[in-house]
Parts: C-alpha cells; structure tokens; sequence
C-alpha cells in the first residue's frame, strides 16, 4: 500500500486504551484510574471503549508543563 504524505499527518480521533498503554507508558490500571476521574473522555462504540485523542494528547501535554 503507498502512504501519502497527508495521511502522515492526520491524527485519529480516538485509540482503544490498549494502544493508550502504549503510546503514553501509563499502565492498564492508571489509563482506568484517569478515565474514572474524568480526566480522559471516552466513547462506547459496541463494548469497545474508545479514548478521545485529544483528550489523550492533552492530558500528556499537561503533564510536561
């Protein structure tokens, strides 16, 4: 399959938490601690739990201030 540059650069709107796991470090059990807080936002689609991306995005960037 050829990639195009633009595809690059387009974020997801939302990742399943086992790749929040990967992406942020943070362990399975801290990624459901910070969903129950409310500090990351999820969608159910079915029985999938779904993170927003950018919730994700600025949870990480507020913890690097």
């Amino acid at each position: 399959m050829i990639e195009r540059a633009w595809e690059k650069q387009i974020e997801p709107l939302t990742v399943r938490i086992s790749t929040a796991v990967r992406i942020t470090g943070l362990s399975r059990s801290r990624i459901y601690e910070l969903i129950q807080s409310g500090d990351l936002e999820t969608v159910k689609v079915g029985r999938a739990t779904l993170i927003q991306y950018r919730s994700l995005k600025g949870l990480t960037q507020i913890e690097r201030q």
